[in-house]
């Protein structure tokens, strides 16, 4: 069977479909990742797109039960430019192919992604369709890219738990890369955490159990006085999906939270709590998605290599005073990390807990302990 790919700017991409068949939208986004599908195919911050790799070999390590950052795949569609026949990986219980076809999700291969990349590049995010339904014209399938958007899209409702649950890793074990958190620690777990939902990814649940964390996770919309009842020492804002500004009730929630516990948002996270602090939030050109991104930590001049996914961003230009802009992404100077001091906040629009890597940033988690015993300090005193 020949899928077709087409793109809101008339393009038609034909290859060879795998995955389950039928027809999808949504908004087309290039990673440069390396390695880590696996990964990105269930990080539920992809959802409502399809996610073009631009490594050109995918599939060769196939599917574990270890590596989801969710219990399903969220993206649109995949596209390749080579399928893997061979899955060489000790852990893969299955294909790319075989796990794609059991989530619904398209896949198409044989399609040249250099060229799809350079023209999201030149063009901007562009929406497209993939299909197995060759009877569909063109003209269809073009229309039907042009009536969609995620601009206005609250897609973290589709995302997030439906009830609140504390947290156990569903492989039975921690991934430890900071041994040296886990000894100071003792095994023990001194810090209640509340987790907004907005579309969590497992590996940043485990990281800041590694830290100490007990952690309690809840809804995208669970109410701010709830959770100040539970009286946690501190309050994480997770990555999701879709346009921060179509989720005018977790601003809310957030509003309520500042100040009263310390608090750290990641991605989606960072946004909602950008717009707390009083910004404006804008759509990037084609996003930034990939496992090596140069960010500057303004404090000292340190520079990460880091995991990022996101379309959106944080307009510094309507930030508070009182709001430092705490990382620099390099390729394109836009906000990539806040911190307000006197709301006990920090943030960051990027990925600490990647897996698997880069873990530059992993120190992060580190800080927002360090910001949780201060505040215990303070209300000890």
């Amino acid at each position: 069977m020949d899928p077709a790919a087409t793109g809101q700017d008339g393009s038609v991409w034909t290859g060879t479909a795998f995955g389950a068949t039928g027809s999808k939208v949504g908004e087309v986004v290039f990673n440069t990742s390396l390695t880590g599908y696996q990964e990105i195919l269930t990080d539920p911050s992809y959802k409502g797109q399809f996610v073009v790799f631009t490594y050109p070999h995918i599939g060769n390590v196939g599917i574990n039960p270890e590596d989801m950052e969710s219990e399903r795949c969220h993206l649109g569609a995949v596209i390749a430019r080579d399928l893997s026949a061979t899955v060489s990986n000790y852990r893969a219980n299955k294909t790319l192919d075989e796990y794609l076809k059991e989530q619904g999700v398209l896949g198409i291969a044989d399609v040249d992604t250099r060229a799809i990349t350079r023209r999201l590049r030149k063009t901007g995010c562009l929406n497209g369709v993939v299909t197995t339904d060759m009877s569909v014209p063109d003209e269809e399938l073009l229309r039907q890219t042009k009536e969609w958007s995620i601009v206005g899209k609250d897609l973290i409702r589709e995302v997030t738990c439906a009830e609140p649950y504390e947290w156990k890793d569903p492989t039975g074990e921690e991934w430890e890369f900071s041994p040296e958190a886990q000894a100071a620690l003792g095994g023990e777990r001194p810090f209640h955490v509340v987790a907004y939902d907005f579309g969590i990814k497992h590996n940043i649940l485990r990281r800041l159990a590694s830290f100490g964390c007990r952690l309690t996770v809840v809804p995208a919309d669970f109410p701010a006085e709830r959770v100040l009842e539970m009286n946690p020492d501190g309050v994480f804002f997770s990555n999701g999906p879709g346009d921060p500004s179509a989720v005018p009730y977790a601003v809310r929630n957030a509003e309520e939270i500042l100040g009263k516990k310390p608090v750290f948002g990641i991605c989606m996270g960072h946004q909602v709590l950008g717009q707390a602090f009083g910004a404006k939030t804008f759509k990037l050109k084609f996003g930034h998605h990939g496992g090596n991104h140069p960010i500057r930590f303004t404090p000292t001049g340190r520079i990460e290599i880091s995991a990022q996914n996101h379309n959106f961003a944080v307009d510094p230009d309507t930030l508070p005073a009182e709001v430092e802009v705490s990382h620099i992404n390099l390729n394109d100077g836009t906000c990539a990390g806040m911190v307000f001091p006197a709301k006990k906040a920090m943030t960051i629009q990027y990925h600490p807990e990647a897996s698997p890597g880069p873990h530059d940033a992993d120190v992060c988690f580190a800080q927002f302990i360090d910001m949780i015993k201060e505040d215990r300090l303070a209300h000890a005193a």
